[in-house]
């Protein structure tokens, strides 16, 4: 109980950003708890725990892995009066590129320096090695790569699966008029696609919002990772401003999408919900992020440091023997003595 009590408090000290107080009788026992932690993984039992997370990552990130470069996504048909895939075609106001290549390296920079900074600021960081600096961002960043991969698999299991035609559908496919009968304006699965086969495939892929659920994952993951790490009492307004860009970003990340002719409404909706979801479940069921957010020795300092205040110190009665089987009180032996005086003094004088 004493040793899990201990790596309770040891774990508490990376959580915040303020040092608690320093406790002689503890901060020995936690540092050396700490150091045998963050060595564990340089341990032949380490690495298997390291294979392990690898293994896990590569099974969660398959349908991605798969389905991507098979890119054959489900060949649905189309309503000749269907006017909602009817829109020109357009460039992207955010590549994947761009949106891969700005949010995955700022996610990183952030959560890095985040862990780096708790560490060094926790009570142990005086005399722990760094190693515990590797375990803290080890476990930070393969949550978040861990959340990606089943953000982006679950993307592409309904891309490839639905095969929902973007709005430009028409105007990529470029399909043969003469050879669809489109006199009644009824339902078509014959038709042949003169434009480019890549870009045809690619406008198949319209359900859900690949951009508008990896914003959302990389922004929101960011927002509850602030709201976890940064609890310092001067950021209780820089602290939602932050996060009021980050989730703004995302949407407009979102909303550029259906702008740019290349989702409907519904897609982006969806995609936001769907990497809403993979974040808070990548924080909250993978990460330990709102672990024990406030350090046990600290609080029970504080606690400690209250009850003084409000209640102040109680003297004991000293007992005092005069006979081996009856205990008497100074107290009791006062109020005797001043019933009968003689009897105080002859057991004054017995004494």
């Amino acid at each position: 109980m004493r040793s899990r009590w201990i790596s309770d408090a040891c774990l508490a000290g990376t959580l915040r950003l303020v040092a608690p107080k320093n406790r002689r009788d503890h901060r020995g026992l936690c540092v050396e708890t700490e150091t045998r932690r963050g060595a564990i993984m340089f341990e032949a039992s380490g690495f298997a725990l390291v294979l392990l997370d690898f293994t896990c990552l590569i099974l969660v990130g398959l349908p991605f892995f798969v389905l991507t470069p098979q890119h054959n996504p489900f060949k649905r048909g189309f309503f000749c009066n269907d006017e909602s895939i009817r829109y020109p075609l357009r460039e992207d106001t955010i590549s994947y590129q761009l949106l891969a290549g700005v949010m995955i390296p700022f996610v990183l920079v952030v959560v890095i320096c985040g862990e780096c900074l708790s560490v060094h600021m926790s009570s142990v960081s005086n005399q722990s090695s760094g190693a515990k600096y590797l375990v803290c961002v080890y476990k930070a960043v393969g949550s978040f790569v861990f959340g990606a991969a089943v953000s982006q698999s679950l993307t592409d299991v309904a891309k490839y699966s639905i095969g929902r035609l973007r709005p430009n559908f028409l105007a990529v496919c470029k399909p043969v008029w003469e050879h669809i009968n489109c006199g009644t304006g009824g339902y078509t699965e014959n038709f042949t696609c003169t434009g480019d086969r890549f870009m045809v495939d690619e406008s198949r892929l319209s359900f859900f919002s690949g951009h508008a659920s990896f914003a959302m994952y990389c922004m929101l993951f960011l927002v509850l990772y602030i709201q976890a790490r940064l609890r310092s009492e001067w950021a209780r307004l820089l602290r939602p401003t932050i996060q009021f860009f980050l989730i703004a970003t995302a949407v407009y990340v979102g909303l550029s999408r259906v702008s740019d002719y290349k989702h409907h409404w519904s897609d982006v909706l969806t995609g936001l919900l769907l990497g809403a979801l993979a974040a808070v479940f990548t924080v909250f069921c993978v990460s330990n992020s709102f672990e024990q957010p406030v350090d046990p020795v600290a609080l029970q300092d504080k606690q400690e440091t209250h009850a003084n205040k409000k209640t102040p110190p109680m003297e004991s009665p000293t007992v005092v023997w005069t006979d081996p089987k009856a205990p008497t009180t100074t107290l009791s032996r006062d109020k005797e003595a001043l019933q009968d005086p003689s009897s105080y003094t002859g057991a004054k004088a017995a004494a």
